[in-house]
């Protein structure tokens, strides 16, 4: 008997080293960027950023990994001191629940084996958590409320309205006032059950993409299998969604999907994180026609910041892809959508947006261009968008 208590012991033991060690070293590997720091760009795009009121990027993975956000780390994209460090005032926090092995642009299968199994388990995250997706959907929202109020009253979960003008009014006295809000990458979450809608929402989520990298109850992946359009479950999240003022994020959905929503829903519509086919043909992009069709809706286009969105892992692509979508449909619809911490290579985290605005100064973008996209078209989204 003793013997089995020793080894039983020693197991646990080792997976508590294993938790301690291995998901940092793990993360290293997978969220990098190609330039080192200190960053390096010029006067005026310092003093652009630093006279900038308001800058705002709507998509990071951060929650899915075991950094503290409270404090600065030296890997990773986003944590909440480099988020003042680089004067950017919100940022989405989006939830990631599911990752095909294998996960690539072109054809993913929901019954491959899940990436994020072995991570919750090797996290040591709740037990759970290890099965069940609503429920790390809803641990990865309890860890953003839990760090805000870490923070020294210096971070709001922003979940309406009022919470976005709170936010605003912090900020006329303390630029370290920062925030950030809940979205979702794939309704799979949800399990199939539409009463997950409400605990979401209950939650903090205000923003929902029907689909990430494989088909789901809810509909078609860019990335999955069968290319379709909406489920009916799925046209009943969107009437649940709607009832909210819920931004449906369009990244990842198959054409078809993106085609019925912009049919079926009567909501804020936009996409948190893609290229455009304009300037990188991928499976992964929104063609003209979708972009048109988005603004007309009077959404917003997250650029992305990495090769599989851009095409390349330089500044200069994400650019290109900013200048593409402004001139086709405006630049009151061009937002940041970096994609940071999301097993991706930028060429800066959050801290360097002053080299992104170098490369918008030389790609001719005027200051006002420039403020529209780091952040005002966000605002004046969230303040039209946003329920009470």
């Amino acid at each position: 008997m003793k013997g089995i208590l020793y080894t039983i012991l020693a197991i646990l033991i080792l997976y508590w080293l294993f938790t301690l060690i291995v998901p940092a070293i793990f993360e290293k590997g997978v969220n990098k960027t190609t330039i080192k720091k200190p960053y390096r760009y010029s006067q005026e795009a310092k003093e652009l950023l630093e006279s900038l009121d308001f800058v705002a990027d709507l998509h990071s993975d951060a929650l899915l990994w075991d950094r503290d956000l409270t404090k600065a780390s030296t890997y990773g994209h986003v944590d909440f001191k480099r988020m003042q460090e680089g004067h950017t005032a919100l940022q989405a926090f989006t939830i990631v629940t599911k990752s095909p092995k294998g996960q690539n642009f072109q054809e993913n299968s929901s019954e491959t084996f899940d990436n994020i199994t072995l991570l919750s388990i090797g996290q040591g995250q709740p037990v759970t958590t290890w099965f069940s997706l609503i429920n790390r959907a809803l641990y990865q929202c309890k860890k953003l409320h839990r760090a805000a109020k870490r923070f020294n009253n210096e971070f709001i979960v922003v979940k309406s309205r009022a919470d976005f003008q709170e936010l605003l009014n912090r900020r006329k006295t303390n630029k370290n006032a920062i925030g950030g809000f809940l979205g979702i990458e794939g309704g799979h979450c949800l399990e199939g059950d539409i009463k997950n809608v409400d605990r979401l929402y209950d939650a903090g989520v205000r923003m929902l993409g029907p689909t990430h990298f494989f088909d789901n109850e809810m509909g078609g992946s860019a990335h999955g299998i069968e290319q379709a359009g909406l489920t009916t479950f799925g046209k009943e999240v969107l009437k649940e969604m709607e009832k909210r003022s819920m931004f449906l994020d369009v990244a990842h959905s198959s054409e078809a999907v993106i085609d019925d929503v912009l049919d079926l829903y009567n909501g804020p519509i936009l996409t948190s994180h893609t290229g455009v086919k304009g300037t990188y043909d991928s499976p992964r992009n929104l063609s003209d026609k979708h972009l048109l069709a988005i603004a007309e809706r009077d959404g917003i286009i997250g650029i992305a910041f990495f090769p599989g969105a851009i095409g390349t892992n330089t500044i200069a692509g994400i650019v290109n892809a900013m200048r593409y979508t402004t001139n086709l449909i405006g630049v009151e619809h061009v937002a940041l959508g970096s994609d940071f911490d999301g097993s991706v290579t930028t060429p800066f985290d959050i801290s360097g947006l002053g080299l992104l605005i170098d490369e918008m100064l030389h790609q001719d973008f005027s200051k006002e261009e420039i403020k529209a996209i780091l952040g005002e078209n966000v605002k004046r989204y969230l303040g039209k968008f946003l329920s009470n």
